[in-house]
């Protein structure tokens, strides 16, 4: 198996080489990650400019650009090989709910679906996270899973996992997204030259988290495995807008 590895902390992150120790049983590693942390880059894709791509001694490939840009270009021609599935961590900090709309740590395993791949995002839910053995474990608990039981083309996972011993780990838990409070006011402060600058706000807490979701699930000592699709069609209600789209209309038809 060729593995994709990527993240969005850049690829001087210690999380993405925990992550790179834990798949080394698991066949043939190509790493490709962000010169830079992208943390909250989302599926942004660098069209404006060339991106650089350069082997560093460890044989990660530094590139210049986004999450997205690894992988996208990790699968379209930067690798000799193509790879049979992409992963993308270890994050540090908690990819929960929504977020997962700005997440870099998913949005690399997002394009890794949208150019045909199944793929993977690990994260682990403190930010100055200390339990490595525990995520080995995890990590390679999801990969033999895989191996036994290969995923569908067409599916993401995104997996959480708290930051507990092994001891204290209560299992795995299958999940959906639950849902965030908006999020905290801005903050303002002056820069050196008294002009008013700011600081994007913390996310809200946990507001949907009850039993089968993802908060639920880390809140409880437990690994949260969500699967995800990248179809944001709300098909219920495709025939309300129908309706209203006739109604909107009709008015420019009579005429």
């Amino acid at each position: 198996m060729h593995l994709l590895v990527s993240n969005d902390d850049g690829y001087l992150s210690p999380w993405l080489e925990l992550l790179v120790e834990a798949l080394e049983p698991f066949g043939k590693l190509s790493i490709v990650a962000p010169a830079h942390d992208h943390s909250g880059a989302s599926n942004s894709l660098t069209l404006g400019r060339p991106l650089r791509a350069l082997t560093m001694p460890n044989g990660f490939i530094r590139v210049d650009g986004t999450p997205t840009d690894c992988v996208h270009l990790g699968i379209t021609g930067l690798l000799d090989e193509m790879p049979d599935l992409v992963v993308s961590g270890i994050n540090t900090g908690a990819n929960l709910g929504d977020d997962v709309l700005y997440s870099g740590t998913v949005a690399a395993a997002t394009e890794g679906r949208f150019l045909g791949l199944p793929a993977i995002a690990f994260s682990m839910t403190q930010y100055m996270p200390t339990q490595k053995e525990t995520a080995i474990e995890v990590v390679r608990t999801i990969m033999k899973g895989l191996i036994d039981q290969p995923l569908v083309r067409n599916t993401i996972l995104n997996v959480n996992i708290p930051d507990v011993s092994l001891a204290e780990l209560q299992g795995y838990q299958t999940t959906r997204l639950g849902h965030r409070h908006l999020a905290d006011p801005l903050h303002e402060i002056d820069d050196p030259y008294g002009k008013p600058i700011y600081w994007i706000g913390p996310a809200g807490g946990a507001k949907d988290s009850g039993p089968g979701t993802d908060f639920h699930a880390i809140e409880n000592n437990y690994v949260s495995v969500t699967p995800l699709q990248t179809d944001l069609t709300h098909h219920a209600e495709l025939e309300n807008v129908g309706a209203w789209l006739t109604h909107a209309t009709s008015g420019d038809k009579a005429e």
